[in-house]
C-alpha cells in the first residue's frame, strides 16, 4: 500500500480531490458562545467572521492521533506524511509533532509554511508522489520541493479582524491608522506579512493579480482563488487570471473557510499559486 497523506481543514482541499488522492483531513476548530465546532464537520454560521467574540483553535491531539493511526493502518506500514498549516499561524503543527512522536517514526509531520490551498497544493504533491510508489522519504521530499514553488497573496477589505487576530507580522503600526487602507498580504516564511497598502479595494485586487502574474511569468502553474463571502469578486479574479495566464489551467475556487475567515474578515480575496519547475 502507498504512503498516506494527511492534512488539516485549513488546506481547503475540495472533497473530490481528497477522495481522488486518498488524503485524510483533520478539522480545525471554532469556539464561540460555549460551542466547540469542527471545521468541515459541524455546522458553522456563514457569518462567523462577523462574530467578534469567536476564536479559532488548533486540531486536538486526540483528533490527530485518531486520523494518524487510521492512515497508518491504511498504509499497511508504508507510513504517513502529515502536511499542516504554518506553525507560525496555528498550534496545530506543534500538536501534530507531539502526537506523531508518541505514535512513532512512521508518522512524519511537515510544516507547509502556508495555509489555504497553498497547503493543499503541497499535500497534493505528496499524495501524487505516494501514488507513484514513492517511499516515505521520497514523499517528504516531494512535499518539501513543492513548498518552494508556492506563493500566496490575500487582499483584506477590513482591518477589524486583523486587529483581533494577531497573526499579521509587524502590523501594529499600520493597523493603528485611521486611513482607509486595503492591505495586500503575502505569506512569507510561514507568516502573513504586509506586501503593500492600497487605498481602494479594486486597486488592491489589481495589484494582487499583477503580483501573481509576475510570479508565474511564462510558466505553467496551479492556481486557487479563495474568498470570504465574496463569490462575485472571486469569479472576477478567476476570469482576469484566465486571460492573463493562458498557459495555466482553470483556477480552483473555494471559500477561505471559517477558521481563516475569522482572521481576514468579510470580502477578503486570496490567490494561491504553485508554479511548475
Amino acid at each position: 500500500m502507498p504512503v498516506v497523506v494527511v492534512t488539516d481543514s485549513s488546506a481547503r482541499l475540495p472533497a473530490d480531490l481528497r477522495r481522488q488522492w486518498g488524503i485524510r483531513e483533520v478539522p480545525l476548530h471554532i469556539l464561540f458562545d460555549g460551542n466547540d465546532l469542527r471545521d468541515g464537520v459541524d455546522d458553522i454560521p456563514d457569518d462567523i467572521h462577523d462574530i467578534g467574540h469567536a476564536t479559532t483553535a488548533a486540531a486536538t491531539p486526540a483528533e490527530l492521533a485518531e486520523v494518524y493511526r487510521q492512515a497508518l493502518d491504511e498504509s499497511a506500514g508504508a507510513g504517513v506524511v502529515a502536511v499542516h498549516l504554518s506553525k507560525a499561524l496555528s498550534g496545530t503543527y506543534g500538536a501534530a509533532e507531539s502526537t506523531a512522536a508518541e505514535i512513532g517514526s512512521q508518522i512524519r509531520v511537515l510544516d507547509s509554511k502556508f495555509t489555504g490551498m497553498n497547503t493543499g497544493f503541497i499535500a497534493l504533491a505528496a499524495a501524487r508522489a505516494a501514488a507513484q510508489g514513492a517511499d516515505q522519504d521520497a514523499v517528504v521530499a516531494a512535499a518539501q520541493a513543492a513548498t518552494s514553488r508556492n506563493h500566496g497573496f490575500v487582499v483584506v477589505h477590513q482591518l477589524d479582524n486583523l486587529r483581533r487576530s494577531g497573526r499579521i507580522g509587524g502590523a501594529g503600526a499600520w493597523l493603528g491608522t485611521k486611513l482607509s487602507l486595503k492591505p495586500l498580504l503575502r505569506i512569507e516564511d510561514g507568516k502573513l506579512v504586509l506586501a503593500q497598502r492600497v487605498r481602494t479595494a479594486s486597486k488592491a485586487v489589481a495589484t494582487m493579480i499583477d503580483r501573481v502574474v509576475d510570479t508565474v511569468g511564462d510558466r505553467r502553474a496551479a492556481v486557487a482563488v479563495h474568498h470570504v463571502a465574496n463569490p462575485e469578486g472571486a469569479q472576477a479574479v478567476v476570469e482576469t487570471l484566465s486571460e492573463r495566464l493562458p498557459a495555466c489551467e482553470q483556477a480552483i475556487v473555494t471559500d477561505l473557510g471559517p477558521v481563516l475567515a475569522l482572521h481576514v474578515g468579510a470580502g477578503a480575496l486570496g490567490v494561491c499559486v504553485e508554479v511548475d519547475d
